[in-house]
């Protein structure tokens, strides 16, 4: 089996060259485009989340369009529409901003609920269906969707199903003061993402999908897994757990973050590394857990403490 992880690292060493100090996050991101699935980032406005999509749809050579999520944006805004030609006599499909390889979905929490139920066809089965007839988006496809903490106003929830498409989420954070001051030096001359050139093309990253879906995973590990999503869905403290999709999510990144690595074999150590990226989004909280301030990541490392590591050879 071929392992093309230079790949992967020259895209993460491209994009660290626009966000300074982050490189988990960034890692997590190309992870996620390794498995051919979709990434939630969830922070304060103003850290970056813009600017790490468009370094990564620079650094890999895509087409790239962003959603300005609103409340008054239509669903066909983002599918498309069909029209009436009447020189030609024909309806003509005319497509959405949803076609194109890397999306944008920005704030995707300020528009409404039917205008969200309008990416999760696309994000499935990489296609959207107008008035009958479907539409199948160009490879690699990839939505990054951004959205600031429920706390704030004006915003709407993501309902489950909508979350449970999101192969991981991530959190950017604010910079250390050495990186802030890092970036404040960057930007001197010329935004640091004007200046950044395509590492990889469409064929590299479709080589590297094709590869990660071959890396080796024992039986022993397998079983692993299911034990942890599992125990998410008995665990005490957790009202919803964990969905058969975040079970394959947690499969394939750790394929891809042992194929990162240089292996063509999943250990122990890649499951427990993609655990929380993966399941955090997709497990709800009972309420006295809300209020003693226990968060899933809080539960999810415990639940991973006390499962037995399998020894695999």
């Amino acid at each position: 089996m071929g392992n093309n992880s230079e790949i992967v690292k020259k895209i993460i060493d491209n994009i660290e060259k626009v966000i300074i100090g982050k490189r988990e996050t960034v890692e997590l991101v190309v992870i996620s485009l390794a498995c051919s699935g979709h990434v939630l980032i969830e922070d304060i406005p103003g850290v970056g989340k813009t600017s790490l999509v468009s370094a990564l749809a620079k650094s890999i050579s895509s087409t790239f369009k962003r959603i300005q999520f609103t409340p008054d944006i239509l669903p066909s805004d983002v599918t498309g529409f069909t029209i009436y030609n009447q020189r030609s006599g024909e309806f003509e499909y005319r497509p959405g901003s949803i076609m194109s390889q890397i999306i944008l979905a920005d704030e995707i929490n300020r528009t409404s609920p039917k205008t969200q139920a309008s990416l999760l066809e696309v994000m499935e089965e990489n296609q959207v269906t107008v008035d009958g007839i479907t539409y199948k988006v160009p490879q690699p496809f990839m939505v990054l969707a951004t959205q600031n903490p429920v706390e704030y106003l004006g915003t709407y929830h993501l309902p489950e199903a909508q979350l449970d498409r999101f192969f991981m989420k991530v959190s950017i954070g604010y910079p250390s003061p050495h990186e802030e001051s890092k970036i404040l030096s960057n930007l001197k001359f010329k935004n640091p993402i004007d200046l950044l050139d395509p590492v990889v093309d469409s064929e590299e990253i479709i080589l590297v999908q094709n590869e990660v879906r071959n890396v080796h995973v024992d039986k022993l590990l397998r079983d692993y897994i299911v034990n942890i999503i599992g125990e998410t869905r008995n665990h005490p403290q957790i009202l919803l757990g964990s969905s058969l999709r975040g079970s394959i999510s947690l499969f394939k990144a750790s394929q891809a973050w042992a194929y990162y690595k240089g292996r063509n074999y999943v250990i122990p150590d890649d499951i427990m590394k993609m655990a929380i990226p993966v399941l955090s989004h997709r497990i709800i909280l009972k309420q006295e857990a809300k209020i003693k301030k226990i968060s899933t990541e809080d539960i999810l490392n415990s639940i991973i403490n006390d499962i037995d590591i399998p020894m695999v050879k």
